[in-house]
């Protein structure tokens, strides 16, 4: 019997986003997409969200890209920026299973340092009953030993999980795991795979 319903954060919550922080720091659009697919990485970003710290991945790539220090410093002062707004639909789900005293917890990759702004942003994350933050625990998804690090803080069980990600590679991990899982395109089919799951009331 499924119980507990499980969110991701980034990019099914909360629109985030790089380009929000960079589109008005560079010349051209190329010049952004370039700066974030050869110098600040999918890579890099995954290192801060396992738990390394800013300044030492930041301070890392300014040492190898002396000619974009100014730029990569920006990611130490005004992170803040890369917070678009809530995703409605989604949130306006979140509230609906939350009035329905359903279980919540979340499993995010996000950076320990960077979090409490999210926190401080959002109000609907005191929903949840329990938030694993891969900065904190030092590991990040698709990494299997981070869903069991949710199951056991929180004494879950992963049949018993709907799990909702956007991205996909998460999600197969997640299935791998026992859980239910629901890969996040739209709210609209989000809401739909919960109906069908018995977890959202017509």
């Amino acid at each position: 019997m499924i119980k507990n319903v499980v969110f991701d954060f980034g990019g099914v919550l909360i629109d985030w986003n790089l380009r929000y922080l960079y589109q008005s720091e560079f010349s051209t659009t190329e010049e952004m997409e370039r700066f974030l697919r050869d110098v600040f990485t999918f890579d890099a970003n995954h290192r801060l969200d396992a738990g390394e710290s800013f300044s030492s991945v930041i301070g890392e790539l300014q040492e190898k890209f002396p000619e974009y220090k100014e730029v990569l410093a920006l990611l130490l002062t005004r992170w803040p920026d890369t917070l678009g707004d809530e995703i409605t639909g989604t949130v306006e789900t979140l509230e609906k299973l939350h009035a329905q005293q359903t279980p919540l917890y979340g499993l995010t990759n996000w950076s320990e340092e960077t979090f409490p702004h999210a926190e401080a942003r959002f109000p609907f994350l005191q929903y949840f009953k329990g938030i694993t933050v891969s900065g904190t625990v030092k590991l990040a998804k698709p990494d299997p030993r981070i869903y069991h690090r949710l199951l056991s803080d929180f004494s879950l069980e992963a049949q018993e999980c709907v799990f909702i990600d956007d991205r996909e590679d998460n999600i197969m991990v997640a299935k791998d795991l026992g859980f239910k899982v629901i890969h996040f395109t739209d709210p609209v089919l989000m809401n739909k795979a919960l109906l069908e799951f018995g977890m959202l009331k017509d």
